[in-house]
């Protein structure tokens, strides 16, 4: 999706943990490997944003790590509320705000959408290898989701 705005998007970011690995994708268009992410169109909320890119992107069925708030009401939806929430440089001077959530897989077996030149699930000895050549802020947030996805 092109961006909505010129200064600012709102992006979601899912890292995907399967027997304490995370599912990065190489991104062509940045040429770096990332979560799975993308865009919330005007139409969704972060949660079906998320969702809709986890399908897209990697065909796998996922469960959120932690909680929604626990109300039924006819005045607000309730949703997962993201593990954190940043700001990175998209393509100067636009910026994204990235809603950064974790989630788990039951299946390893995922498909590679045309958005991404591979996929690979990386456990926490791959993540100083230089072939991937991760920020530190994707390795942070890798370390924080394998942590989460095996203490809940």
């Amino acid at each position: 999706m092109p961006h909505i705005h010129y200064q600012y998007d709102f992006v979601i970011t899912i890292f995907i943990v399967h027997n304490d690995k995370v599912l990065l994708v190489n991104h062509p268009r940045y040429s770096k490997w990332l979560p799975v992410g993308g865009h919330v169109e005007l139409n969704e909320d972060p949660e079906e944003a998320l969702f809709r890119e986890v399908q897209e992107e990697t065909g796998l069925t996922v469960g959120l790590v932690g909680s929604k708030p626990a109300f039924d009401s006819d005045d607000a939806k309730p949703i997962h509320a993201p593990r954190y929430v940043d700001v990175h440089e998209a393509n100067a001077p636009h910026k994204h705000i990235g809603l950064v959530y974790f989630a788990r897989s039951e299946s390893d077996k995922f498909i590679v959408s045309d958005e991404h030149t591979a996929a690979a699930w990386l456990g926490l000895e791959d993540l100083d290898k230089p072939e991937y050549a991760l920020s530190g802020s994707v390795k942070f947030y890798c370390r924080e989701a394998i942590a989460a996805a095996g203490a809940a």
